[in-house]
């Protein structure tokens, strides 16, 4: 799998099919994703199973379900992991319950982050933007050792 970056603003149907990147489905070159909720944005992330199985495997390993932190962790990002297909439009259909908890309609923006995706619903992504400019900035002061 190659590098899965850029940002993108698709539509989803009234019946929760987003049109995905036609970059990303070939960059991804398989037919199944692994859609979660974000746990610490309201929004969604999208990972190759591959990698779901990574991290997934890191978490269960890492995570007691007899502590109340790491339990809460994996109810609200392993519990609602669902398998999802492209369709032969190259869609997404995006689980109710997740769509519900992402606030996505109609306007969505998918991010590339290397090794996952984002979607959330365009206006969400906007207002997040204007309201971490300075969360940004802070974050990107803590990495200014990086060389290139």
């Amino acid at each position: 799998m190659k590098l899965l970056t850029g940002e993108y603003n698709n539509t989803m149907d009234e019946k929760g099919r987003l049109a995905f990147p036609s970059k990303l489905r070939t960059e991804l070159n398989q037919n199944v994703l692994i859609v979660t909720a974000s746990y610490m944005d309201h929004c969604l992330q999208l990972f190759t199973t591959e990698e779901w199985e990574i991290i997934k495997g890191r978490l269960m390993a890492s995570a007691s379900p007899f502590n109340k932190k790491n339990l809460n962790v994996l109810r609200r990002f392993i519990a609602p992991a669902q398998e999802v297909e492209f369709d032969k439009a190259g869609r997404l259909s995006i689980p109710q319950s997740l769509r519900e908890y992402a606030g996505l309609s109609k306007d969505c923006t998918i991010l590339g982050i290397d090794r996952f995706m984002e979607v959330w619903d365009s206006d969400k992504y906007r207002e997040y933007l204007a309201n971490s400019e300075e969360e940004f900035s802070d974050a990107a002061d803590e990495l200014k050792d990086i060389c290139f």
